[in-house]
């Protein structure tokens, strides 16, 4: 059996005719016949190329990758017990799920609080992101998590003055990062802005510190859903000509005479916007996080990507010695808005692996008394069971969990059900839970008595996401109640176990039918 579906995904909107007769090699149909329309990928691709390499429909959707990996968190399990608590008093009273605490402060000062250990990490320029903001920034500051507002950004905004290259204002940034700092609760969370090239060629980080007061900035290297920079679809030609203008690479040429009557004929309906690789050195790095923080930045952020271990081992190094905030490592099998759909299912080290392996190095640069800065794993996370066992496999050195897709999805269907509240049209299946949001949504009268008068502003995305979140605090807390940790500085690498001795080999964590041999054998006598 194929580990990856090769020639037909829901993703690209293609299928094979014999859907129960597939060439596991090539992933097309055993008996491949004259006359067949194409619907599978390699028939779309002969009459829509290029296009057919990106998940489709773009702009109302996020995607992720079909593989099947040999291992996945699903490979260990999460061990409780019956003796003792960590972090509170041992007593059956107060040993509750509800009295674990899952706050936590990050940070090279510890000056950034987080009410639960989780950060949405960049969502930029992609359609789904700017449609979903108000559910995403409101939602990520009531729950109070950071919220990083992704790349391109002020080059894609068609409103954004531009002077000599540089970005002055950009109305589209200053509402995205007014919207989380409006309600933002107590100090809690973060608004961060990254940056890959073109940004820093446009001078983002500048203009962000100095005219928006934002506090956290994030280089960004890549991320695990693909190795190349990010893509968007145009529909409109100015649009696509303003962006070549801007300095980005747009594809066909939308200023070619040619190219123009072919898109003003229907020949083809969209241009693609691409962004460059990067080209990280040593030098560059450490002078751009000096640059940004003599700018004012008081928080300086790295995100990369599902990249060879040669270059994990850089980030890890390079962000110990210019000693930033937090690292965000994202790995292969995550999603995103928008990435070419064979790359994100072939290329990249996967989560357990490149996890694994950035555990290894920060425990030796720990070991050698230098820096470590404070860590985020990200690759497909969604509920709190991964949420502990992406911490364990890292324990001490990981302090947040980075999901992007599913809060995504939280804020998407909050807003999905306002509408059809609206519209009168809500569906069977959530109207016996009523058909109010007050009664549909089963945190809106906490939300109400938190927040007062203000509630009737609170969009339904927004609560969505904020119920999702609520449900993640309460699951991960009954979780490491059962492991008896009732602090997230509890959390370590003996509360998993490998089920698979390949998961073992791979993580260093015992497996479980090794797990406390010593202890046992000394109670057995």
């Amino acid at each position: 059996m194929s580990l990856t579906k090769i020639n037909a995904t829901a993703a690209t909107l293609t299928k094979n005719r014999t859907e129960g007769a597939i060439n596991s090699l090539s992933g097309m149909c055993a008996t491949c016949v004259d006359g067949c329309i194409g619907m599978c990928e390699i028939g779309k691709s002969a009459y829509r190329g290029h296009e057919v390499i990106y998940p489709q429909p773009f702009g109302i959707i996020t995607s992720a990758n079909e593989k099947i990996y040999p291992v996945d968190l699903s490979h260990f399990t999460i061990l409780g017990g019956v003796v003792g608590a960590k972090g509170i008093e041992a007593d059956s009273d107060k040993a509750i799920f509800s009295n674990v605490n899952i706050e936590r402060k990050i940070g090279k000062n510890k000056d950034i609080k987080l009410r639960m250990p989780i950060v949405i990490p960049g969502l930029g320029s992609t359609a789904i992101a700017k449609n979903n903001w108000e559910g995403l920034a409101i939602g990520a500051a009531l729950t109070g998590i950071p919220l990083t507002i992704g790349e391109n950004v002020c080059g894609m905004d068609p409103e954004s003055e531009i002077v000599n290259g540089k970005v002055k204002h950009s109305p589209e940034l200053e509402w995205r990062v007014k919207l989380y700092k409006k309600w933002q609760q107590n100090g809690y969370g973060a608004i961060t802005v990254q940056a890959n090239i073109e940004d820093t060629n446009l001078g983002v980080h500048e203009y962000a510190i100095s005219e928006l007061d934002v506090d956290a900035v994030e280089l960004k290297w890549g991320q695990g859903a693909k190795d190349i920079g990010g893509e968007v679809k145009i529909p409109d030609l100015k649009k696509a000509q303003l962006l070549k203008k801007r300095g980005y690479i747009v594809l066909p040429d939308p200023t070619d005479p040619a190219i123009i009557k072919a898109f003003e004929k229907g020949s083809f309906k969209e241009f693609e916007r691409h962004s460059r690789v990067g080209m990280v050195t040593e030098e560059g790095f450490m002078k751009r996080v000096k640059e940004l923080r003599d700018l004012g930045a008081k928080h300086v952020f790295l995100k990369t990507g599902a990249y060879r271990p040669v270059d994990l081992a850089r980030a890890v190094k390079f962000s110990s010695k210019a000693g930033i905030d937090l690292l965000t490592v994202d790995a292969a099998g995550g999603g995103t808005g928008m990435s070419p759909w064979r790359m994100m299912n072939e290329w990249g080290v996967p989560e357990v692996e490149l996890h694994s392996l950035l555990y290894k190095y920060v425990d030796k640069l720990a070991k050698k008394g230098e820096y470590v800065p404070d860590i985020a794993v990200a690759g497909g996370f969604a509920f709190e069971d991964q949420i502990l066992k992406g911490l364990a496999l890292g324990a001490p050195y990981f302090k947040l969990v980075g999901m992007a897709r599913a809060p995504l999805a939280a804020a998407m269907v909050g807003k999905t059900i306002g509408k059809k509240i609206s519209e009168g049209m809500v569906p069977v299946y959530i109207e016996r839970f009523g058909d109010t949001p007050e009664e549909i949504f089963v945190t809106a009268p906490e939300l109400k008595r938190k927040l007062g008068k203000k509630f009737e502003e609170v969009p339904t995305g927004a609560i969505g996401l904020y119920t999702y979140m609520e449900r993640l605090n309460q699951g991960l807390r009954q979780i490491m109640a059962g492991c008896r940790n009732f602090a997230l500085e509890h959390i370590s690498r003996d509360d998993i176990a490998a089920i698979t001795r390949e998961a073992t080999e791979i993580s260093g964590i015992k497996h479980v039918m090794d797990t406390d041999e010593e202890e046992v054998n000394r109670i057995l006598g």
